[in-house]
């Protein structure tokens, strides 16, 4: 066993000192025969020598002769390469390959698009607040007024944990822990992540980001409410934007609105549009006035005080800001898609 350890060791020095005469690809392939030719090479020689060896004794030498046959395959790579010159390694490059290019990472396009909605609401006096995303039956449909009855408490709409724990089907529930901590006068949007049972398709997830809005003060009315949406999405989407409301019902607002937009994707010039259906406006926003039973529930009186909500899909919007015909893009990872919308 010794006998094979200062062998090892002697090849070691010996190769060294023959790999710094090597001159040229012809004594190159002199020094590689000596060590590791197939018959007599040095390391052909020991490794034979490894099977005399007792059972336990060859793992530790043999862990020592490999690593000297790596080290010499290695050295031999390395003068081979440097002999090649500039020209040699040229011919090894397929020059018709596209560049490789490092690309810096950036925000989720979702993001940004709900940083920029932020911003205008910002600008207009409102405040950020966030709220849990695992919401009790009481502030997801209670405190909102949906009867125990409505349809988006079924099973098949809203997707629940347990009888009373649920995933929020919209950001509501934060206006409700808002105004319980808080008296008015109140102008608070709340961004986040809701879930709703949804079948996937172009305009519709199981997963996605809402911003909801609430104003509460003395002598709001109706026409604050269409002021402050109006000025929202020519700030968003463009001043020429063709927008409408339509009325509605909600639970919680009272009287109600749906907001529409002219389709950005075919501005209502294709009857097979994907995202419009041919109708040329897209939903948007859907918005009222507080309903006074909701103030009753949160301790404010509706007899001095008035206010109004909203709320709009981000991704939805994202969409029709980016003409983006399916929904689904955002979130299958493709980093063509994706990089078109990094931070230059």
């Amino acid at each position: 066993m010794n006998h094979l350890k200062d062998k090892i060791e002697e090849y070691r020095k010996t190769f060294d000192e023959d790999a710094a005469r090597v001159k040229d690809e012809k004594s190159l392939q002199e020094v590689r025969n000596l060590y590791l030719s197939r018959k007599r090479g040095y390391l052909t020689l020991l490794f034979e020598k490894l099977k005399t060896l007792k059972p336990e004794e060859r793992p530790e030498v043999g862990k020592s002769l490999n690593g000297l046959k790596n080290y010499i395959q290695g050295r031999l790579q390395n003068l081979r390469e440097e002999m090649a010159g500039p020209e040699e390694t040229l011919k090894k490059v397929d020059l018709t390959l596209p560049g490789r290019k490092r690309y810096w990472g950036s925000p989720h396009p979702i993001h940004l698009f709900q940083q920029e909605i932020e911003n205008i609401f910002l600008g207009m006096g409102f405040s950020i607040e966030e709220g849990p995303e695992i919401e009790t039956d009481y502030y997801n449909f209670e405190a909102l007024n949906f009867p125990p009855h409505h349809p988006a408490r079924d099973d098949w709409d809203t997707l629940y944990i347990s009888d009373d724990l649920l995933l929020r089907t919209h950001t509501s529930p934060v206006q409700i822990r808002v105004m319980e901590k808080r008296k008015p006068p109140i102008r608070i949007i709340n961004p986040g992540k809701v879930f709703r049972k949804e079948s996937p398709d172009p305009t519709h997830l199981p997963m996605f980001y809402q911003v909801e809005g609430l104003v509460v003060d003395h002598g709001i009315s109706f026409a604050h409410l269409k002021g402050t949406l109006e000025y929202f999405l020519k700030t968003l989407f463009s001043e020429k934007i063709k927008i409408r409301f339509r009325p509605s019902f909600f639970p919680f607002t009272e009287p109600s609105a749906e907001v529409d937009i002219e389709c950005t994707v075919c501005t209502g010039k294709s009857k097979e549009c994907r995202v419009c259906g041919g109708g040329g406006w897209v939903e948007i926003l859907g918005a009222g006035m507080v309903d006074p039973q909701v103030f009753k529930n949160v301790n404010i009186d509706p007899e001095k005080y008035s206010g109004y909500a909203f709320g709009l899909g981000v991704d939805r919007t994202a969409m029709f800001a980016y003409q983006i015909p399916d929904m689904r893009y955002f979130y299958e990872n493709d980093l063509r898609f994706i990089r078109q919308f990094a931070l230059k």
